[in-house]
């Protein structure tokens, strides 16, 4: 399989390719039996079985490493029909099966663009099919074009079209979230769309990280504001690390990025476990239990001290839509490019 460019923070690097997909077909049947429908609709379980464009945007990159064609087109099929119904060519965020209309928010959701149109290049890569790069570039012009916004004076991402802009009261900041900076897509996005600055994107979700050491948490909240040279909770979202934040370490080691930008989850992850964090006193709140979350922290262990993922954690447990899609994606990374995590020799 050929491989995109990753970020790495020195320069880019390239992925090693493959012959083949790593992910294994037992691994991915079970992903599709428990959150695929027929219809290409990815089901997120633990959320009252609604659909995003998250999800399908998680699918469409899945199907791709999978080099599974048919399920990709059934994804893309509903991903186009149902969700990309907006005039500026972007995913409405939110469909839930028991409403007329099943979509309850048109608004985007930037994270899920951003996936969609990742997938649709890894797949015009496999495959090569050109009109899925197409379809992928025109995804990306939009974004840079209409969802990157000055934040504390650094360019960033803004999580929706609708809703987020100036939306913090007090500092006239966008309200941001830094799992929405997916490191491994932005060199790739450069070379589709040079006339927005990916690179100073890039280097602003670094600069939130930077800046989140310096609170009472350590680690960045799910929902935050830049503004004076500091990192705080948004205003009307709840003051906590959790579930969106529990993929930023995955973001990071699929982008290439320094080990030093994990250090502050893996220490917070190492002296309490995986948990939802009150930013405001740095404390515990509700544990994140499920494989595919720990599989994040034992790769985090890895990286910093060589030591190798449980045994337990080195397949795909298809607990929930969310924990399983990160599993794999965790499971494709280490496999690909750090098989001493699952105690393999290299070409192995």
């Amino acid at each position: 399989m050929k491989r995109l460019i990753a970020l790495a923070l020195g320069g880019l690097m390239t992925l090693p390719a493959q012959a083949a997909s790593v992910i294994e077909p037992q691994e991915w049947q079970a992903y599709l039996d428990g959150f695929v429908a027929e219809n290409g609709r990815v089901i997120d379980t633990g959320n009252g079985n609604i659909s995003h464009s998250e999800g399908q945007g998680y699918g469409l990159i899945l199907a791709a490493l999978a080099e599974d064609r048919p399920s990709f087109e059934r994804i893309l099929s509903f991903t186009r029909t149902d969700l990309m119904i907006r005039d500026d060519g972007l995913a409405a965020w939110r469909w839930e099966p028991d409403a007329d209309p099943h979509v309850t928010d048109p608004n985007n959701a930037t994270d899920g663009d951003m996936l969609i149109a990742y997938g649709l290049v890894l797949a015009g890569q496999v495959w090569n099919e050109p009109s899925y790069t197409a379809e992928a570039k025109a995804i990306v012009e939009t974004i840079g074009r209409d969802l990157l916004a000055y934040a504390d004076g650094l360019l960033a991402i803004l999580p929706g079209s609708n809703g987020f802009a100036g939306s913090d009261a007090t500092s006239g900041q966008p309200i941001l979230n830094p799992s929405y900076w997916i490191y491994e897509v932005l060199p790739v996005f450069k070379e589709f769309d040079p006339s927005a600055d990916w690179e100073s994107v890039g280097a602003t979700g670094l600069e939130l990280l930077k800046r989140a050491q310096s609170t009472p948490a350590g680690i960045p909240g799910d929902w935050v504001v830049m503004a004076a040279g500091q990192l705080g909770p948004a205003p009307d979202f709840p003051a906590e690390f959790g579930y969106n934040g529990i993929r930023i370490p995955l973001y990071l080691m699929r982008g290439g990025a320094d080990p030093s930008y994990l250090e502050p989850f893996r220490a917070k992850a190492s002296s309490v476990g995986l948990f939802k964090i009150d930013l405001n006193t740095g404390q515990a709140v509700e544990p994140i239990s499920e494989p595919g979350y720990r599989l994040i922290q034992a790769s985090m262990e890895c990286i910093a001290n060589g030591q190798v993922v449980p045994e337990d954690l080195r397949s795909l447990s298809a607990t929930s839509y969310y924990a399983a899609t990160l599993q794999l994606l965790m499971l494709d990374y280490l496999r690909r490019s750090r098989p001493d995590c699952l105690g393999q020799e290299a070409g192995s």
